[in-house]
């Protein structure tokens, strides 16, 4: 039995339960929004873990979950909890489920998807870019910094550079142009990372387990994710990594512990590769929808212990 958890409406929640369906492989899902009608209980003895999840009118063994997803969403906005005063019982059960079930997966005799620890390096993109070196990735050049004088200084040295957030929180990345110079002063109050503007095309590379699927992303804008807003235009289509990159971001993938990540790189004129970053909770149904790669396929097996391993790189289905 594979446990699923987020919410069913979302396209790679929606994408993946699909594909099981279509595989076969029994699985339930953990409604977030319905979390007033579930309940866990676990512990840790001298056999291991057992525990048992009420799940939606059902009650499980938690060892009968041979795998578990979790795609989870802040369960302090769920709408179900919009109207609830902080502190009151809706929020405290909430919140004690939503702890519960982050510590079981991290100590679960599962294949899990991913364990929560690891995630943790994308909240600090800096750290994360240290370790992204250590497994043999090239990063960009980077300036963390709240003094304008050095921000123009990395500018010279570079020519063009970017600036986006340094934490796991999303933000539109942008080409620091003579417009933004005024507003530096701003930075004084929190720093700010900068990085110089690397060449090339960006590519989503999706790592689950031994399997890679490439995206190769087509843009006119700095940020192609909101390429629409900004008036842009975007083409994604499927590619086949050279071996020996693909080899890197699935040792990169199992290096900080992750099962399934999307790795951000930008591939250079002369060829060489620079990663920007590695998402451990990706959504990649963008990315499936565009270019009909079958990550959401991939994934369900692996969930349910088919063999994925065959081939290091899969090869494009609209190749």
């Amino acid at each position: 039995m594979i446990l699923l958890g987020g919410i069913p409406s979302e396209r790679p929640v929606a994408m993946l339960t699909d594909a099981l369906d279509e595989l076969g492989a029994p699985y339930r899902l953990f409604d977030q929004r319905r979390c007033a009608g579930c309940a866990f209980a676990f512990e840790i003895g001298t056999d291991g873990v057992s525990g048992t999840l009420e799940l939606h009118g059902e009650i499980f063994d938690i060892a009968a979950f041979a795998a578990i997803y979790f795609r989870l969403m802040d369960d302090r906005i769920l709408p179900e909890l919009e109207n609830e005063p902080e502190g009151s019982p809706a929020r405290r059960h909430s919140r004690a489920l939503h702890d519960a079930l982050y510590r079981w997966i991290e100590v679960a005799d599962a294949r899990v998807v991913n364990r929560s620890d690891p995630q943790g390096s994308n909240s600090s993109k800096p750290y994360q870019a240290q370790l992204i070196a250590s497994h043999g990735l090239s990063v960009p050049e980077t300036l963390i910094t709240t003094d304008p004088a050095e921000v123009l200084a990395f500018r010279r040295l570079h020519g063009s550079i970017i600036y986006k957030s340094m934490s796991g929180v999303r933000s539109i990345v942008r080409q620091l142009n003579e417009a933004d110079v005024p507003r530096l002063g701003t930075i004084g109050w929190c720093p700010v990372q900068f990085q110089a503007l690397v060449p090339g095309n960006d590519v989503r590379v999706h790592v689950i387990g031994d399997v890679v699927h490439a995206t190769e992303i087509l843009s006119d804008v700095t940020d192609y994710r909101y390429a629409r807003q900004q008036g842009g235009t975007t083409e994604l289509r499927a590619i086949e990594l050279p071996r020996d990159l693909a080899a890197r971001c699935i040792a990169l993938t199992a290096g900080l512990g992750l099962v399934f990540a999307g790795i951000d790189l930008r591939i250079g004129p002369d060829g060489e590769a620079t990663c920007f970053e590695v998402n451990p909770s990706p959504a990649f149904s963008y990315y499936q929808a565009n270019t009909d790669q079958p990550i959401a396929t991939t994934l369900a097996r692996y969930l349910a212990g088919c063999n994925t391993t065959a081939s290091l790189v899969t090869t494009p289905t609209n190749a």
